[in-house]
């Protein structure tokens, strides 16, 4: 069924005229007959009957016309569903409680009128993230993407947050008074991380990051929630995680968790949002100008990237 036609249908439902029709729907009144007698063959009913005086329904028409009303709605649902613009913004912020997911509440506290679907994909790696942008499934994610690694074709990643890195620590550690410590500071430590993935961006920029500093990464042990690695580290004169700075945890005030900030250099998780090239959505092009934006407004920091290579 021609849904233009049901819709030239409506309208000379609505005004009972041919001509009238026409006006309102910017066509010939020829090109209105024409679509209502292709819906009659379609429907092989009469749906109008003409007079001098212009258009009735018929009882057939009748029947039709709150159906065809419906289709109409549908039709513009179906439109506002996909249509850039028209439809929320998907993105992938990987986890809730991390400074991508941050970046996105603010984003949507400035643009209030951006309609956001706010999703984490966080059984994906780097390389699961970003075939589902390549499928359209997500308008775009945030993952790390170490030099040289190789995106598909119409893929854009761009450097959008700079996330430094803090030591998250117990009342009885050792740093846990300490304003702000060097990485250096943590050689020799044990740094405990339970869970961290054996392999992808995230394991391999703690990988050199300990190697650079000299510290040992503790990813032995079950993981039941990150609730209770904050306990064991509220509990332990040792136990020591690292975190970053826009990472969202909360805890109760007995644990006295000490986040304390790691300076000269500061160890930067170098995040991108990554889109397809081709996407149109205003709303992406908005989040873009935003994120460039607080970029180019942080305060200069004696940074330590990872080379990944």
């Amino acid at each position: 069924m021609n849904i233009e036609a049901v819709r030239t249908f409506v309208a000379v439902a609505a005004a009972g005229r041919f001509q009238d029709a026409a006006v309102e729907l910017s066509i010939t009144q020829q090109a209105v007959s024409k679509r209502i007698a292709t819906l009659e063959k379609h429907l092989d009913v009469p749906l109008f009957a003409r007079t001098a005086r212009g258009a009735s329904l018929t009882v057939d028409g009748q029947a039709f016309l709150p159906h065809a009303r419906e289709l109409l709605r549908a039709a513009d649902r179906a439109d506002a569903a996909v249509r850039p613009g028209r439809r929320a913004l998907r993105v992938d912020v990987v986890a809730r409680r991390i400074a991508s997911a941050g970046y996105l509440q603010d984003f949507h506290r400035s643009h209030p009128d951006v309609e956001l679907d706010v999703v984490t994909l966080m059984d994906a790696d780097l390389d699961g993230a970003v075939a589902a942008v390549a499928a359209g499934t997500i308008d775009a994610t945030f993952h790390a993407v170490p030099p040289g690694h190789a995106l598909p074709e119409r893929i854009v990643a761009v450097r959008a947050i700079d996330e430094p890195h803090q030591l998250l620590v117990g009342p009885r550690h050792p740093f846990a008074d300490a304003e702000d410590i060097t990485p250096e500071q943590l050689a020799g430590h044990r740094i405990w991380m339970p869970g961290l993935p054996a392999h992808g961006e995230v394991a391999d920029y703690y990988a050199e990051f300990a190697a650079t500093f000299g510290f040992t990464l503790d990813t032995l042990g079950p993981v039941f929630a990150k609730e209770d690695v904050l306990e064991e580290i509220s509990e332990s004169a040792e136990r020591a995680t690292l975190i970053g700075e826009g990472s969202r945890y909360l805890w109760p005030d007995r644990y006295d968790l000490r986040r304390v900030p790691l300076r000269r250099p500061t160890p930067i998780y170098p995040i991108s949002i990554i889109r397809r090239a081709d996407n149109s959505h205003p709303a992406l092009t908005e989040l873009r100008e935003y994120l460039d934006s607080r970029r180019a407004n942080a305060p200069e920091t004696d940074a330590w990237l990872p080379n990944w290579r």
